[in-house]
C-alpha cells in the first residue's frame, strides 16, 4: 500500500496545502518517511488524515466559484468501529461546505472495505447539500463496496455505479471530470446543475 499515492497530475491546478479555505492548509510532507499506517500496512506520506485510523483522503481539486471538490480515498472505511462518515463529515467537508461546496465527488478505487455503523451523518450531509442542487457522487468505487452500501440503503444519500464506476478519469482535467459527473448525476436526477 505504501507505493499509492494520491493521484498528483492535477497539482499544476490545485493544492490543499497551498489554499488557505482548505481543512489541510500549511500541512507539510514528507517524502521518505512513511510514519501512517492502515493496519500494519505503512501508506504513502502524501495522504491526510481524518483522524480515522483506518481511512485517509486527498484532496485533489477544488473550485469554488463552480463549488465543487474532487476528493481521492485510501483504506478501510469503518463506519462500525470509528465512525469515518462523522470523522470526513467534520474534518474536511464541514470546512468545505463553509466555503460554499456543495457537490462532491469522491473517488474510492483503494477504499478496499466498507463496514456500516449509522447514518446520520450521511443523512445529514445529505439534506445540507440538496437544498442547493447539490450531490455527492462516488467515482470507481469497487463493486463489494458499493454493495455493501447498497444493502442498507446508503445509496439513496449518493450518486454511483454504471458510468461512475467505469470512469477513467486520469484522463480528464478537474473541470472535465465535472461537467461529465454533473452531466451524469442532472440525468440521474432529473436536474440540470
Amino acid at each position: 500500500m505504501h507505493t499509492l499515492e494520491p493521484y498528483y497530475a492535477w497539482r499544476n491546478h490545485y493544492i490543499a496545502s497551498e489554499d488557505p479555505k482548505s481543512p489541510f492548509f500549511d500541512r507539510e510532507y514528507s517524502e521518505f518517511e512513511y510514519s501512517t499506517k492502515v493496519y500494519n500496512y505503512f501508506i504513502h506520506p502524501q495522504w491526510d488524515t481524518i483522524q480515522s485510523p483506518t481511512l485517509f483522503c486527498k484532496i485533489l481539486f477544488v473550485d469554488y466559484e463552480e463549488r465543487f471538490a474532487i476528493l481521492e480515498f485510501i483504506g478501510e472505511w469503518n463506519d462500525c468501529l470509528y465512525n469515518d462518515i462523522m470523522q470526513l463529515k467534520r474534518e474536511v467537508i464541514d470546512v468545505l461546505q463553509a466555503e460554499g461546496i456543495h457537490r462532491f465527488i469522491l473517488i474510492g478505487e483503494n477504499v478496499l472495505n466498507f463496514h456500516f455503523g449509522d447514518d446520520c451523518y450521511y443523512d445529514e450531509w445529505f439534506d445540507e447539500i440538496t437544498d442547493d442542487d447539490g450531490w455527492i457522487a462516488l467515482l470507481n468505487f469497487r463493486e463489494h463496496v458499493i454493495a455493501d452500501m447498497q444493502t442498507i440503503d446508503l445509496d439513496s444519500y449518493f450518486v454511483l455505479g454504471g458510468e461512475l464506476n467505469e470512469l477513467s478519469w486520469r484522463t480528464l482535467s478537474p473541470a472535465h471530470l465535472y461537467e461529465r459527473i454533473d452531466d451524469c448525476v442532472s440525468q440521474r436526477l432529473g436536474f440540470i446543475g
